[in-house]
């Protein structure tokens, strides 16, 4: 789960500033707002690992299924390629 998790933080925009998200006017799905709610169920996550949750096979796709759809709405508003 922390692999998964890095691999998601190494691949998308966290710290892209608010302009760069919102500088074109053709946008599909917020990308501020989708980020946000990623990092919230990444650091949800990295919690549950501290406090000694094992996560499931089932956690592992659906974390890695969310961030998959983030990352198509990021790749259509032009944040990542």
């Amino acid at each position: 789960m922390r692999q998964l998790i890095a691999q998601i933080r190494a691949a998308l925009p966290f710290d892209a500033p608010e302009s760069q998200m919102c500088e074109t006017t053709d946008c599909r799905g917020c990308s501020k707002k989708l980020l946000e709610y990623l990092d919230a169920e990444l650091q949800a996550r990295e919690s549950d690992l501290d406090h000694g949750v094992t996560p499931t096979f089932g956690d592992l796709k659906k974390l890695g299924d969310t961030a998959k759809k983030v990352h198509k709405a990021l790749e259509r508003n032009g944040l990542v390629s």
